[in-house]
């Protein structure tokens, strides 16, 4: 396996991102949560099922500050827009690749839903949604209407759960897994390591099922 670390000028502004390549002609872009970074459960075992499967993975490094993390979900999909936007072009710019998969979780949710989802280039991406912003109208309405194939993921115990959405979330492409007594990091109850677990193992098969359509 390839490792490549690179930077990207934008904005004013240094985005680096980290490049797994296996040879592989199918990519994933991960787009990881505000306080869960990529070494967190989630992330670390997704990324271990894409090189499973022979699938190349971008991680996009960004950070931002409270200032900004208190806009408007709007206002901050569109600043994360614009920042993983070079990062996605600059990783396509040769054509080595075939199919694209999105992976975020929480805000990393924003920029495929309010960006990504729209675009026609990106009409047969795969799209995997953790803990997705629910409660942002914009987000919802673009999850709502998307076409795309994909698997969308919540505990029951996330505020931005609500059980009329997922409902009406059900008549899309996009397979939904409710994580019952799961919290925003999909963890159950305060200190319940073993059930907890057993999620992960469970979430990382359906991850693995929604993988095989592509």
């Amino acid at each position: 396996m390839k490792v490549t670390k690179k930077e990207i000028q934008t904005n004013g502004k240094t985005i680096s991102y980290s490049h797994f390549e296996v040879g592989s002609k199918i990519i994933c872009f991960m787009f990881a949560g505000a306080g869960y970074k990529y070494d967190s459960p989630l992330f670390y075992y997704a990324r271990m099922v894409m090189l499973q499967n022979n699938i190349d993975i971008v991680r996009v490094h960004y950070s931002y500050d409270l200032h900004t993390l208190k806009k408007s979900n709007e206002e901050l999909a569109k600043i994360m827009i614009d920042d993983i936007d070079p990062v996605v072009a600059d990783v396509l710019r040769n054509g080595q690749y075939n199919d694209t998969i999105f992976l975020g979780k929480s805000i990393g949710t924003l920029p495929i839903a309010n960006g990504l989802m729209k675009r026609d280039e990106f009409s047969k991406a795969i799209m995997i949604l953790f803990t997705p912003l629910l409660r942002s109208k914009s987000l919802f309405d673009s999850i709502l209407h998307s076409q795309h194939q994909g698997l969308i993921v919540i505990g029951d115990k996330d505020l931005h759960y609500n059980p009329d959405q997922i409902d009406r979330l059900s008549d899309s492409n996009l397979k939904i897994e409710v994580v019952q007594h799961a919290d925003h990091s999909l963890d159950i109850g305060e200190f319940d390591a073993a059930n907890s677990i057993i999620v992960l193992s469970k979430l990382m098969e359906r991850l693995q099922e929604t993988i095989r359509l592509n």
